[in-house]
């Protein structure tokens, strides 16, 4: 068996002067020397508390070329790790082969290391940094009373376990195979989606009927279930829940409730306030909480219809929401009365298996990524510690077709 040692970020990084480096200091870049297009700057909002995502790319802001250039030490490149060292310590992300662009400059919040690719592979230093042990690790190193922060002198002293080179890929590389399923359902689902609307607004424009929305389904509202929630049981579905999944905040009640309250994988959730989130439930058994529809289609209205028909009000209904300037952001019942436009019986029957199709595909992807990412959550450690061969784990992805 591969052993294994003790070693410090310092000591993995390449001989290159600036391998550990902070972002730009203070206020060198502020929001005014932000453009539509250019080098991408990471901030924050970029790094992910999500093992499979190694960079999110959404909300990207640039600088000019000739500004950039001269932040050439807080440039990072393909293989490079970025480290959150002010705010949400723990963060960390990877410049991969799927990153859009070649080179990033990291915010002041930011720093990036440099690996010695002949002594560390990146994606195995990825991983490694980004089990449960080592984020414990990091954040309870943090330093400041209000703001925590994880300074460079602190992550270059950081202790990591590797055993040599070839056993690094391989690990890397089981858990890589993960991520990439992971990707390829994700990526499947979105597709589905898109060509799911694409087909309903050429259905629509066919030939269409107007009906109020309420007479297209049964809007059941939530209740406050989280209110003296047993800590047990099942979970409590806030818009959280919708929106980022199960975290460390989610509540849980073993309170019994009638069964149009409860979502299963494959129903409709609506939430009516706040972030107005229109989602396709497919984690496991829970309990719609307060300010969530849980939408019944009515007889002759499939789920992928009334999913096409609210999706197709979203954008009216949160500039609704928006002009309550006094409360949250929130629709009324009466605005489920409009009418939305309906196509013929001949469309939906004429697409119904396709678009069935398409609504069960992207469910079954999405309810086995559930599985995937337990399993990696589960092996990452294992892996890290040594306790569980490469060729072990190459066994149980097997089961699981990976």
């Amino acid at each position: 068996m591969t052993l294994w040692r003790t070693t410090t970020i310092e000591d993995l990084a390449s001989s290159h002067k600036s391998a550990l480096a902070t972002g730009p200091f203070g206020s060198a870049v502020a929001s005014k020397n932000f453009r539509p297009s250019g080098v991408p700057m990471l901030r924050g909002m970029n790094l992910s508390d999500d093992v499979g995502t190694k960079l999110d790319e959404r909300d990207l802001v640039f600088l000019d070329p000739d500004l950039a250039a001269t932040f050439g030490r807080s440039t990072a490149r393909k293989d490079d790790l970025v480290f959150t060292c002010w705010g949400s310590v723990g963060q960390i992300g990877l410049i991969d082969a799927d990153a859009k662009y070649d080179e990033y400059v990291v915010s002041n919040k930011q720093m990036k290391l440099t690996p010695d690719t002949e002594q560390i592979d990146s994606l195995f230093l990825y991983y490694n940094m980004s089990q449960p042990r080592m984020i414990f690790e990091v954040q309870s190193r943090a330093i400041g009373s209000t703001i925590p922060g994880f300074n460079l002198g602190q992550l270059r002293a950081l202790k990591v376990e590797i055993p040599e080179l070839s056993e690094q890929q391989a690990i890397a590389g089981v858990l890589g195979a993960l991520d990439d399923k992971i990707a390829a359902n994700t990526k499947l689902v979105a597709t589905a989606d898109q060509l799911s609307h694409t087909l309903f607004l050429s259905m629509s424009r066919s030939g269409s009927r107007l009906v109020p929305l309420s007479e297209t389904a049964k809007f059941v509202n939530g209740k406050a279930f989280t209110k003296n929630a047993s800590g047990t049981g099942r979970v409590v579905i806030r818009i959280a829940e919708l929106n980022s999944g199960i975290g460390g905040s989610t509540v849980y009640n073993d309170i019994h409730v009638d069964d149009q309250h409860i979502a299963r994988p494959g129903d409709l959730l609506f939430a009516w306030s706040g972030s107005l989130t229109l989602a396709r439930w497919f984690r496991p058994e829970g309990i719609v909480n307060q300010h969530i529809f849980k939408v019944i289609p009515n007889s002759g209205y499939a789920h992928w219809l009334i999913y096409e028909l609210l999706r197709h009000k979203l954008d009216e209904f949160k500039s609704i929401a928006a002009d309550k300037a006094t409360t949250m952001g929130h629709i009324q019942r009466k605005h489920l009365d409009e009418h939305v436009a309906v196509p013929t019986l001949e469309e939906i029957h004429k697409h119904d298996q396709l678009m069935a199709g398409l609504w069960k595909q992207s469910l079954a992807a999405e309810r086995e990524n559930l599985k995937l990412i337990e399993n990696r959550d589960a092996l990452l450690p294992q892996l890290m510690s040594g306790k569980l061969r490469v060729k072990d784990a190459e066994a149980e992805l097997a089961k699981v077709g990976v």
